[in-house]
């Protein structure tokens, strides 16, 4: 099979920056219109319904980003193995990975959708989610349990596409899915009253069209989702092999969820209002880690074809040319949320208090976002060499962070609320610094060694 097709892209010959900003642009359009999913959702809920419901949304954050990390690590796993036999020429075994991580993508997030429509009440009770949203909050997890099973079928053939290179192809389905995203919200939402449960069904319902239609596209335009019988058969060695990697993926992501409840926790104990501006500063925060995600998932890409050619020359290379990519990036954003933030936070919510915090808010987070970018990059490098042991170290750290920075700094008399989102910086700040000590180690004594 001659690595000449379209749709994909050899990273193991050329200059390492292009390549990687080449695969990183589509794929960073695609993760800016995965969030308009959950701006939409926001805006519309804010404006039309009122900060009670946002804060009803923001209440589920914590605990939908925990189920749906569960199935991702898995589909996430499929996909750096897949790069790596792509990167090795091996192309037969890059389809038995197609079909071998299929397999478990079916299973397990039906699974972890009934365990999450089952527990979802208990966990936003423990949450200490105030009764005046709990059933808005409910209705919504329960909506989104149901989805997850479309959120996973989208991120696996992503993950696979994205594995040999093609980064464009999934952002098509992201912009058609976002622009009917954003059309039921106003349907559901506005037209038929339906409040924060018409925001959950217009997700899911474009979750569905992206993953049905990236699954078709894939099956009749790439050449390795053309499967043939042989290709079929289960192979356990693969299966074993994702799974090895995908649980410490998934506790990874799934820890950091957990970490998330618990300064969730901490938030609703302050209120309404230190909620929705909770809710707010979060969703400018997942566009802010967008640009973040997409070079660590591009690099994690990069690293993984390399990683199968044997080539960890281009893999070190990758990974400071990223990183100066990504400090530069963080240094212009930093003003900006400082300036800008009143005007961003009037985006979300009508309220003068929300804005006032949630844009003093910003100014806080801003000042962390170098720490935030280089988790980011170390993790595209560590996870593109198959390195299970960080993504769980990395989890651990997070929930660490999170269970008690937060409520010591809160707890100080002249911090008080603000401990929550300055919680928030000295956590990217510990798990940041702890990615590049895993980093150091494993250039210093394994890099050189690995391929002997």
């Amino acid at each position: 099979m001659k690595n000449t097709r379209s749709n994909t892209m050899d990273m193991t010959e050329g200059q390492s920056l292009p390549l990687i900003l080449a695969f990183a642009l589509p794929m960073l359009l695609g993760n800016i219109f995965q969030q308009l999913y959950n701006l939409a959702d926001s805006v519309i809920v804010g404006k039309l319904v009122g900060a009670d419901a946002l804060a009803a949304i923001g209440a589920t954050s914590s605990i939908t980003f925990f189920f749906f990390a569960l199935c991702n690590g898995i589909g996430s796993a499929g996909g750096i193995i897949a790069s790596q036999l792509y990167g090795g020429k091996n192309y037969k075994m890059v389809k038995k990975c197609i079909s071998n991580t299929a397999y478990i993508m079916i299973i397990f997030p039906a699974i972890v959708g009934t365990v999450a429509f089952i527990t979802s009440k208990p966990l936003l009770e423990f949450l200490d989610t105030p009764k005046n949203v709990l059933p808005d909050s409910l209705a919504y997890v329960h909506i989104m349990c149901v989805g997850i099973i479309f959120v996973s079928l989208y991120n696996f053939i992503s993950s696979m596409l994205r594995a040999f290179g093609d980064s464009k192809s999934p952002l098509y389905f992201l912009i058609f899915s976002c622009v009917v995203n954003v059309g039921l919200d106003i349907l559901f939402v506005y037209a038929f009253k339906l409040g924060v449960r018409g925001a959950g069904y217009a997700t899911i319902i474009s979750q569905f069209l992206a993953g049905f239609g990236a699954l078709i596209y894939a099956t009749k335009k790439n050449e390795f989702f053309k499967l043939e019988k042989d290709d079929l058969s289960p192979h356990f060695e693969l299966i074993k092999r994702t799974i090895s990697l995908g649980i410490p993926l998934s506790l990874q992501f799934s820890l950091i969820a957990v970490s998330c409840m618990a300064l969730q926790k901490v938030v609703n104990g302050f209120g309404a209002v230190a909620m929705a501006a909770f809710a707010a500063t979060s969703r400018i925060e997942q566009l802010i880690h967008q640009p973040y995600q997409t070079l660590s998932a591009a690099l994690s890409t990069f690293t993984g074809q390399n990683y199968g050619a044997k080539k960890p020359e281009r893999m070190s290379d990758g990974y400071k040319k990223s990183f100066m990519i990504m400090v530069i990036f963080s240094l212009v954003m930093w003003p900006v949320m400082t300036v800008f933030g009143h005007q961003v936070i009037k985006l979300f919510v009508n309220e003068p208090e929300v804005i006032e915090m949630g844009a003093k808010a910003l100014t806080i987070t801003s000042i962390f976002y170098v720490c935030l970018g280089a988790i980011y990059v170390i993790r595209g490098v560590l996870n593109g060499m198959g390195d299970g042991f960080f993504a769980l170290l990395n989890g651990i750290v997070e929930v660490i962070g999170r269970f008690t920075v937060p409520f010591i700094l809160t707890a100080i008399p002249f911090i008080g609320l603000w401990g929550i989102w300055w919680s928030v910086g000295v956590v990217w700040f510990l798990s940041g610094f702890t990615a590049w000590l895993r980093y150091v180690y494993y250039k210093k004594k394994k890099l050189s060694h690995i391929f002997e």
